[in-house]
C-alpha cells in the first residue's frame, strides 16, 4: 500500500481493504476529520475493481461514514455530513502515479476553518496550509472502532445483505 509520506492509525480492515485515520490530515479534526479507505493491493482507480471488490468498498465507504458520524458527534464534533472523495490529484505528478483510495471528509457544523457549506480546500501540502490541521485522536479511533462494531450488528451491514 502507497502511504505518500503519511503515517495513518488503522481503524479497521477486510481481507481486501484497510480503513485508517490519517497522521497528517487535509480535514482538521475540529472541522470534522480525515479517513482513508485503501485497498491492500494497489490498483490505479475503480475501474480495475472486481464487481465483489467494487460492492465490498461500497458498503466499507457507508460503514465507516456512519461509524464516523456517530463516533465523532459522540466525541463532540457536530458532524452533519460526510465527503466521500476519490481524488488521485497529487499523485499524478509523482512516477508511481496515482492509485484507488477513498477519503471520507467529515464535515462539522461549527468547522472554523472548511465552513459548514463551502467546499473544502484542498491546495498541494508545501503551501504550509496543513501544518497546524489536528489528526484524529486516539480516543476518536476507539469511538469510531465501536461504532463500526455496532453497525456490523445491524441487518443493514451483513456480508449476506451485500452478497459477499
Amino acid at each position: 500500500m502507497i502511504v505518500e509520506n503519511i503515517t495513518m492509525a488503522q481503524i479497521y480492515q477486510t481481507e481486501n481493504f484497510i480503513v485508517e485515520a490519517v497522521d497528517h490530515p487535509h480535514v482538521s479534526r475540529t472541522d470534522g476529520g480525515h479517513i482513508r479507505i485503501s485497498p491492500k493491493t494497489r490498483l490505479v482507480d475503480r475501474t480495475q475493481l472486481s464487481p465483489k471488490l467494487a460492492i465490498e468498498l461500497m458498503r466499507l465507504t457507508m460503514l465507516v461514514g456512519e461509524a464516523m458520524t456517530i463516533g465523532l458527534n459522540n466525541q463532540g464534533i457536530d458532524i452533519g455530513r460526510i465527503n466521500y472523495q476519490d481524488n488521485g490529484n497529487w499523485s499524478v505528478l509523482k512516477p508511481e502515479g496515482p492509485y484507488l483510495h477513498i477519503h471520507l471528509y467529515g464535515r462539522a457544523k461549527s468547522a472554523p476553518i472548511n465552513k459548514w457549506g463551502d467546499a473544502i480546500q484542498a491546495p498541494h501540502r508545501e503551501t504550509g496550509f496543513y501544518d497546524n490541521v489536528e489528526s484524529l485522536t486516539d480516543a476518536d479511533v476507539l469511538e469510531i472502532q465501536k461504532q463500526i462494531e455496532l453497525l456490523l450488528q445491524q441487518a443493514k451491514y451483513t456480508s449476506k445483505e451485500w452478497g459477499l
